[in-house]
C-alpha cells in the first residue's frame, strides 16, 4: 500500500492527540527538556531503537539536556503522512515512560 501525504486538516486532527507537537514547514516537530544530558541521551537511544523497529526515522537533535524531533516522509517529497503520526505517538509513549511530559 502506497503512503500518501496528509491534508493539513488531517494533520491538525492528528496533532490533537499529540500535545507539544506542531506542524512546521511540512514536518511534525517537538522538543523535550531533561534534568541532564544522560536522560536526554536515553530518549534518543530508545527512539532510535523504535524507529528501527518501525522502519521509519525522524531527525533527532541532542543537546546537553534537550532533544529535538522532526519527522516527515521522504518518499512522498518530504510531506507528513500517517507514518509520521504513528512515529510521533510512539515517541510520546517512550517519553512518557521516562517521565517526560
Amino acid at each position: 500500500m502506497a503512503v500518501e501525504p496528509l491534508a493539513n486538516e488531517e494533520i491538525e486532527r492528528g496533532l490533537e492527540d499529540l500535545p507539544g507537537w506542531s506542524l512546521r514547514e511540512d514536518r511534525l516537530v517537538r522538543g523535550y527538556s531533561f534534568p541532564g544530558h544522560l536522560a536526554a541521551a536515553r530518549l534518543v537511544a530508545e527512539v532510535a531503537e523504535a524507529q528501527e523497529e518501525l522502519g521509519h526515522h525522524s531527525d533527532l537533535t541532542l543537546g546537553y539536556n534537550k532533544v529535538g524531533v522532526s519527522v516527515n516522509t521522504h518518499s512522498v517529497g518530504g510531506r507528513v503522512t500517517e507514518l509520521d503520526l504513528r512515529l510521533a505517538h510512539r515517541i510520546e509513549d517512550i517519553a512518557r515512560g521516562q517521565g517526560v511530559a
